[in-house]
């Protein structure tokens, strides 16, 4: 049989590399790359935190701060030597309703690093003279927010828009700083008890892969971890609030920070979702983007100026966000200005070469996101979180060029409501400073 020479030189899907397998509790995914010796992971399991309870996403990320800091037989030093000696890296984070975990080792470490990451998740020693360390480290953390118009802006606007149950809903910070302080060990290692387990565990490894070891390490250092009995409980949807303005007072700031936003009745999944991202990206996603053409560059107003679709996930509703930072002088001009150009945008839509340079934009970055090994686990694993399938890797790119100028537009006049915005300010200004 005869072969065409782009027949023999077609390389193959990602989805077609990828072997995926049921080891143990774990939904194990793996992909070979070419990347010679070196092998990245990245995994997650639920945790269930109970969101209508703030003290518990706290908690949750205290526990997660110590993960490291011994497990087993092993104290924090002793982890951090094996590490060290091995040149490989262990990370643990809270993802609100997920743990996340990741990792990058020789291939022939592995076996063994792999070991570690499951005793730190099952067995961390939670020691009692490493809580106040931990506290410390939160507690600067939170400190730095307080300090950031940014932080303070962002989270006044997301408190306007959600209620405590939801997961994108953002405590005070001063709340989060008496509330750290009262945690004990006890609730730590109950925490850890009650929400640590295999619930949706999925585990990704890409690079040197050496399948038959990966799946033996993963059984051997996994299997028997049972699953939790916490139930997920939070909030799908934002409360229906009406647009108003909030004020968080930083003394001795030069700059103020502001977010113009509202919620969004769309998930990552809905058929919608891709033309209102790439709606969004053409108003604010980068330095080409209407806002930073006409705020920043010709007006001179900002040095920054952005719009996102923050939040939105595939289990829970998200929000649409405009973020600009203004002297204060210029802070009733900015948020006039930035208010009528998106109230132009609505109005007047994408343009066809407008909306193409954008999809090249978009599909570009997507493409360099996959060219390291964590990058295309990383996304790997969050396409799996959300639902969809493995192929996704590969038709996302396609998905993105097949969107009509019509469909950019009709979501443009579905998804941005300017006279739904809240507003919410942080920085050298006071309520009533500014006419809303």
């Amino acid at each position: 049989m005869n072969v065409s020479p782009q027949a023999r030189a077609r390389t193959p899907s990602f989805a077609e590399r990828i072997s995926e397998h049921r080891v143990g509790p774990c939904r194990l995914i793996m992909l070979p790359t070419p990347i010679p010796n070196v092998v990245t992971w990245c995994g997650s399991f639920h945790s269930a935190p109970d969101m209508g309870n703030k003290e518990e996403l706290l908690l949750q990320h205290l526990v997660v701060s110590m993960l490291d800091k011994g497990a087993g037989t092993l104290d924090r030093f002793a982890l951090s030597e094996i590490l060290e000696n091995k040149g490989a890296e262990l990370a643990f984070s809270s993802d609100v309703l997920r743990i996340d975990f990741s990792g990058r080792a020789l291939k022939k470490d592995v076996a063994e690093v792999l070991g570690l990451t499951a005793l730190q998740l099952r067995e961390p020693l939670l020691a009692e003279e490493e809580l106040a360390k931990a506290k410390d480290r939160i507690s600067a953390s939170i400190k730095r927010s307080m300090e950031s118009t940014g932080a303070q802006a962002s989270g006044a606007l997301r408190r306007r828009i959600y209620g405590v149950s939801h997961p994108n809903y953002m405590q005070e910070f001063e709340e989060q700083l008496e509330q750290l302080q009262q945690f004990s060990i006890d609730d730590v290692q109950a925490y850890h008890a009650a929400h640590f387990g295999a619930n949706a565990c999925t585990l990704v490894v890409v690079g040197d892969v050496d399948e038959r070891a990966v799946s033996k390490a993963v059984e051997n250092h996994f299997s028997g971890w049972p699953s939790h009995d916490a139930l997920p409980r939070f909030a799908e949807t934002p409360e229906q609030h009406a647009p108003g303005s909030s004020t968080v007072f930083i003394a001795d700031k030069e700059n103020v920070d502001v977010r113009l936003g509202h919620a969004l009745a769309i998930r990552r999944d809905d058929p919608g979702y891709i033309p209102a991202f790439l709606a969004n990206f053409a108003l604010g996603g980068n330095f080409s983007a209407r806002l930073m053409q006409t705020i920043r560059d010709e007006m001179g107003l900002t040095y920054g100026i952005g719009a996102s679709l923050s939040g939105v996930s595939t289990e829970y509703d998200g929000h649409w966000q405009v973020a600009v930072t203004l002297s204060r002088e210029y802070v009733q001009q900015g948020i006039e200005e930035t208010v009528k150009q998106i109230r132009h945008f609505v109005v007047g839509g994408v343009a066809p070469e407008e909306l193409q340079e954008k999809k090249t934009t978009v599909t570009g970055a997507f493409k360099v996101g996959l060219s390291t090994t964590f990058g295309l686990a990383k996304t790997l694993l969050s396409n799996v979180e959300q639902g969809f399938e493995i192929a996704y890797l590969d038709e996302f790119p396609d998905k993105v060029e097949s969107v009509s100028v019509d469909e950019v537009n009709r979501a443009i006049t579905q998804v941005f409501a300017p006279d739904a915005m809240h507003v919410t300010l942080a920085g050298n200004v006071q309520e009533g400073d500014i006419r809303l």
